[in-house]
């Protein structure tokens, strides 16, 4: 590059056989030219440092969106945990209100005792109202309770978070009352540990439900009549086991029950097994819970194998079903 007193000649060399190239400049021109590039440079400094501003945003966006995300994912999990956790504890709820029926912390209600008619069905009044599908039904472990929580979202108003709240606030709630619940199902416990060995507790039988207790559609006369008991199918020859602690006071032969074993657990409870191809203890005899006392059969008035299984509780039939906790 070549300069004159007003002229600035630059000169560019492209090789050695090649001739230089020369651009003149005028002094004020090239300032002009210094200058916009000057401001070309900065102008480029600034856009790439709000290029720079502008990436870390993003990226910062990204996060939090991802931190949302993994939130609201994690309240989902946390949500469906309590969901769970509600069902087990209702469950729980339900096994303490039979504790509490079964220690007699809480007697039974007039609904759950049913007049009874022996091993015989007795048909109903005619217009009687007829028994819904499955009436009397009961399964060896009882129906989960429908949750008495307020609905995930009512109209869109209710949010996820909102709806977690209420569900620890009503755990919270139910938690102190079961705790409560539990301490007295304890102190009736240490007083009544006797009558506890004395009372039913367990299936006498494993197996399937085929009649449950109360109003059925009788299998020999079509007609409405009341069930006593529980019908509980299974396969011949199957052990049946006394529920609890008692005194054998009659093992013989009825024209209904067939082979029949009735057992008195004190306290004013008495159980009662019909239909047995055989049993296996003799009257006066002392058992406890869990012993051998019979086999399944299919004796008397029977359409096949299955255990007829009858409570009384203070010479009223109840529901078996409430006093089976396994």
């Amino acid at each position: 590059m070549s300069e004159s007193k007003d002229a600035l000649t630059i000169v560019i060399f492209r090789g050695p056989t090649t001739r230089p190239l020369r651009i003149g400049l005028s002094r004020t021109a090239a300032r002009r030219a210094t200058i916009a590039g000057i401001f070309l440079i900065l102008a480029e400094l600034i856009l790439l440092g709000q290029y720079v501003m502008r990436t870390g945003e993003v990226w910062e966006l990204r996060g939090f969106r991802q931190e949302v995300i993994t939130a609201r994912e994690q309240t989902t999990a946390f949500s469906a945990s309590l969901e769970d956790l509600k069902r087990r504890f209702l469950a729980i709820k339900e096994v303490n209100q039979r504790l509490r029926v079964m220690l007699g912390v809480e007697a039974l209600k007039p609904e759950d005792y049913f007049n009874g008619q022996g091993g015989e069905e007795t048909p109903l009044p005619e217009g009687s109202s007829q028994p819904a599908a499955g009436s009397g039904q009961v399964e060896n472990s009882p129906p989960a309770p429908e949750s008495n929580l307020p609905e995930s979202k009512q109209g869109g108003e209710k949010t996820l978070a909102e709806r977690v709240k209420q569900e620890i606030s009503w755990l919270q709630h139910e938690v102190t009352y079961q705790e409560r619940t539990s301490e007295e199902l304890l102190a009736a416990a240490n007083v009544r540990s006797q009558r506890w060995a004395s009372t039913p507790s367990i299936w006498p039988v494993k197996g399937w439900v085929t009649s449950g207790f109360g109003p059925r559609i009788s299998p020999f006369t079509g007609q409405l009549a009341m069930h006593d008991g529980l019908d509980i199918g299974t396969a011949p020859n199957k052990e049946i086991q006394a529920p609890a602690a008692g005194r054998i006071i009659s093992a013989g032969f009825d024209a209904g029950l067939g082979n029949v074993v009735t057992i008195d657990h004190g306290n004013g409870i008495q159980s009662q097994y019909g239909h047995l191809a055989k049993a296996l203890v003799r009257e006066g005899q002392k058992v406890k819970r869990g012993d051998v006392i019979a086999l399944v059969g299919s004796t008397g008035r029977s359409t096949g194998p299955h255990l007829h299984y009858m409570l009384k509780v203070n010479n009223r039939t109840v529901n078996p079903s409430l006093y089976i906790l396994n």
